[in-house]
Formats: structure tokens, C-alpha cells, sequence
């Protein structure tokens, strides 16, 4: 009678099993990567997404056609960004004016921001007290951090935000460089919307 060969090694069974989950792992991390388009990994250096988001706080962007009002986004402003000296496309709109700024420079800034959309194209916005007055109705604004005495907060005569263009204000009202001062931003100009993703980044929802 011939002797029962030892079996050596995992079972055939079980290592196609692991290599089934390996495939379908690979494969679940292309989907992601396709379905997410781009994937860029950023950080917070400043403090103006406060609450929301924390200097060294690391961020993920994902690249998409839809923006929506509340998406928080990485762009490249215009080139009147500067913090202590703000520059809007029109001299009488932004900093010392009752209009926020509805003009920007035209040229784009190398610089990366870090901003939450408060308002799209076509829309009427101001902002009182920090609180965004879009279409002649107060944002609700749980996330913001409120403006105390003295800081620019108070725009009250409305700016209409021209076509394919977004207005971007910091939720740490009182002391973001943001819209208010250079303008809103051209759609081209938008990096991504900062999203949270699962594992291997194949599920991302966008940060609110």
C-alpha cells in the first residue's frame, strides 16, 4: 500500500484565497485612484480653518468637476493675496470699504490656500458681524469661528460673484486672508476639495 504523502506547505485552497484578496485589494486601489482622478497631500500652516482645521494638520485633496457651496478647497488665489497688504482688482471694493472684494487681480499666485466656498457664481454675498449673507439669507455657520471687536468683518454693501467664479472665506473669520480682501477665485484656479478617506484612499468624503 503506497504511504499518504505529507502535505507541505498552506493548502491550495487558502493560498489562492490570499491571492484572491491580494487582487481584489489591487483592485480596489485602482478603482479609487480612478475614480478620485488626483490625490495631493497638503498641510495647514496657518490659522485661518480654525476650528475646522489645525496648523500641521495634513490634508488630502482630491481633483473634481463639481464644487459645491461648504466644499473646503485648495486653490491658487489671485495675485493681490498678500495677508498684510491685500490688493482687490477694483480700488474701492475690499480692505477699508463696505463691499467685500467682487473683482480679483487677473493674474494667478503661486501660492496654495486653504479655503471654504461660501459662495458660487451668480450668487449675491456680503458679510456681517463674519456671518456670509448669500441671496439675502444668512449662512448657517456652526463651524466658523466668530469675529470679535475690531476685526474686518463687516462688508454689508452685497458684490455679485462674476460667472465660473467661487468666493472663499476662512472659517477663523476674524483673522483669514480670504476673499474678502482680493477677490473670488476662477473655477481653473481650484487645486481639489479637501477630502477624509478610507483605506487606500478608495473611499473619500469631503470635509465639512
Amino acid at each position: 500500500m503506497p504511504a499518504v504523502p505529507t502535505a507541505l506547505g498552506t493548502p491550495v485552497r487558502h493560498r489562492l484565497g490570499r491571492r484572491l484578496l491580494a487582487v481584489a485589494a489591487l483592485a480596489l486601489a485602482v478603482l479609487g485612484l480612478i475614480m478620485h482622478h488626483s490625490i495631493g497631500k497638503y498641510r495647514v500652516t496657518s490659522s485661518s480653518m480654525e476650528p475646522t482645521l489645525q496648523i500641521g494638520e495634513r490634508l488630502t485633496a482630491t481633483s473634481s468637476s463639481a464644487l459645491a457651496i461648504g466644499d473646503i478647497v485648495v486653490f491658487h488665489p489671485p495675485a493681490g493675496a498678500h495677508a498684510i497688504n491685500p490688493v482687490c482688482g477694483v480700488s474701492d471694493q475690499g480692505s477699508g470699504s463696505s463691499q467685500a472684494c467682487g473683482t480679483p487681480l487677473p493674474q494667478e499666485s503661486s501660492a496654495i490656500f486653504v479655503k471654504r466656498i461660501v459662495a458660487g457664481p451668480g450668487d449675491l454675498v456680503s458679510i456681517v458681524d463674519g456671518h456670509v449673507i448669500r441671496n439675502g439669507v444668512r449662512e448657517s455657520d456652526p463651524y466658523i469661528a466668530p469675529c470679535t471687536v475690531g476685526e474686518p468683518c463687516n462688508f454689508p454693501t452685497p458684490v455679485r460673484v462674476p460667472a465660473g467664479e467661487y468666493y472663499m472665506l476662512g472659517d477663523n473669520r476674524g483673522v483669514s486672508d480670504d476673499s474678502r480682501f482680493w477677490g473670488p477665485v476662477p473655477r481653473a484656479w481650484v487645486i481639489g476639495t479637501v477630502v477624509r478617506c478610507s483605506w487606500l484612499d478608495t473611499i473619500c468624503h469631503p470635509v465639512r
